[in-house]
This record gives structure tokens, C-alpha cells and sequence, in this order.
């Protein structure tokens, strides 16, 4: 029996940020890729983002910065790539729409949905975007990731115990206590 194999190139959309606006419901897009954000994280998620993003302004304030806390805001990283991550914190005011350059810090608490993305597709595009902060947060256990960018342009994994010094901007260090 022959089998005839097809020539014609497989058909694999590659979505833009244009056709990202358009789509209802929740979506984020990765390299091209369409990724459903669903479904909506649950009541220990909501918590721990709540609790993370008063922490973050409490420190700010308490610092004096001028720097700004976002939650679930589209940052548009490339003209196909566009991620929506749980906190960003941004040196400077928010933006009249989306987040178009890279935030200071940026926090993902895991689900089961998430997880994986989260840890590996995400990290490694923050890290490439130049993300100096990344915590990864896992409401289910009792430990915290924080990932500072190195001199190498890639990132190190500190300990989070208590509180961290972390400076956002160079006029801007902040006390957090990951407690929360």
C-alpha cells in the first residue's frame, strides 16, 4: 500500500496583538500562540494576590517611591506576545492603557493551570525581557521564589525569608515582608 504524504505546509496561526484586542474573554498570547487563562484562579489565589499587591503599595509608600503596583494588567511585551501577570510593579505611574516595557518586578502566584507556564515559559520571558524581579508565589505551600537578574542577564534565585530588600528603580528600594 502507498501512502501519499501532502506537501502543503500545516496551517499554524500566529496571532498578533491586534487580533488579541479583539477576543473576548481571557486570553494571553505567546509567541503567536493563543492561551486561554482559564479557568479563573480560586479563593487562595485571589487572597494571596489581594494580600501581595497591599503589601507592595505599603512598602512603597513607606519608602516614599514613586512607583506603582498593577494586578492582572496586559503587559505587551512584542507585537505577538502579550502576558497578563498577576502583579507588576512599574517605576513611574500606571500607563493610560497596557504595560509596554518591561515592569520592575513582576509576581505570579502558581495554580493548576498556570503552573508550568508560569515556571518555565514566563520565567524564561521575563528573563529575556529584562525583568530585574520576579517572585514566584505557591499558595499551596509555604515557600516563595524570588529571582533577581544578574550581571549575566540571567536570573538567581534568592531566599525568601521575612523581609527582602528589593530595589525596583534606582531611586526606589522597598522592604517587603513575604509573610503575606
Amino acid at each position: 500500500m502507498d501512502f501519499v504524504v501532502s506537501t502543503a505546509p500545516r496551517y499554524l496561526p500566529h496571532y498578533t496583538v491586534a487580533d488579541h484586542a479583539a477576543w473576548q474573554g481571557d486570553w494571553e498570547l505567546l509567541d503567536g500562540v493563543a492561551v486561554a487563562m482559564t479557568p479563573s484562579p480560586f479563593g487562595p489565589h485571589a487572597e494571596r494576590l489581594s494580600r501581595l499587591a497591599a503589601a507592595f503599595w505599603n512598602a512603597i509608600d513607606a519608602a516614599g517611591c514613586r512607583a506603582t503596583v498593577l494586578a492582572e494588567i496586559d503587559w505587551i511585551v512584542a507585537n505577538d506576545t502579550v502576558v497578563r501577570p498577576d502583579v507588576v510593579i512599574l517605576c513611574g505611574p500606571a500607563p493610560e492603557r497596557h504595560v509596554e516595557r518591561p515592569p520592575a518586578l513582576v509576581a505570579e502566584i502558581l495554580s493548576a493551570a498556570t503552573r508550568d507556564r508560569d515556571l518555565m515559559v514566563k520565567r524564561g520571558l521575563y528573563e529575556a525581557h529584562g525583568v530585574r524581579w520576579y517572585l514566584i508565589i505557591d499558595p499551596d505551600g509555604a515557600e516563595s521564589s524570588l529571582l533577581r537578574l544578574g550581571d549575566t542577564g540571567r536570573y538567581e534565585s534568592l531566599a525568601v525569608r521575612g523581609r527582602c530588600e528589593i530595589e525596583l528603580c534606582p531611586d526606589c528600594t522597598i522592604a517587603v515582608d513575604f509573610g503575606v
